[in-house]
């Protein structure tokens, strides 16, 4: 990689964080020239890179799903005993979750951003249910996929906490892993 490339990532990289916070405070009252200026950079440069709103929130899709499956691989998931992998698999989709709240649920329409999402983030996801299922660590009469969407609604339902300021990522993690095991899993 070349100077030249690594510069180029590392100011991608800076703008999309800098937006994340940008558009989590001021929502869609924040302006392109808002972002530049948290980003450090000018206004053109901004443009250079993200040519309009819709792109930058594309680039920040992308990112939030390629942190979650960093997040996810760190896990280990498949490693420890299932109620440990629900409180590793709450923590780093909270916290992702929480820096990137303001793609809220538009972030599935973008999610063709991050072509391997599925094969990263589901999949991993869902080995876990499966595993669980399998081994009688949850209650017989839930199968994997519904188990997924509550565990889901857990998360949304957390996020929309932190968001507010309420909780912090940790002490919301802890409760939806305490609320998820105390009600899935096995009596």
């Amino acid at each position: 990689m070349t100077k030249g490339e690594v510069l180029r990532d590392l100011t991608e990289a800076a703008i999309i964080d800098s937006a994340a916070t940008v558009l989590a405070e001021r929502g869609e009252a924040a302006t392109m020239e808002e972002i530049a200026r948290a980003a450090g950079i000018a206004r053109a440069t901004l443009y250079r890179y993200f040519p309009n709103r819709e792109k930058l929130l594309r680039a920040m899709t992308a990112a939030s799903v390629q942190e979650l499956a960093v997040r996810i691989e760190e896990a280990d998931l498949e490693a420890v005993p299932f109620e440990e992998a629900i409180a590793r698999l709450a923590r780093g989709m909270i916290a992702t979750g929480s820096k990137y709240k303001a793609l809220g649920g538009d972030s599935a329409k973008y999610i063709g951003a991050y072509p391997d999402a599925h094969a990263k983030v589901i999949e991993p996801i869902r080995a876990l249910f499966d595993r669980a299922v399998v081994a009688g660590s949850v209650r017989e009469n839930f199968p994997s996929d519904v188990l997924m969407d509550l565990f889901s609604g857990l998360i949304t339902g957390a996020l929309e906490t932190t968001a507010s300021g309420r909780r912090g990522i940790e002490e919301t993690a802890a409760a939806v892993s305490s609320l998820f095991l105390s009600g899935a899993g096995a009596s």
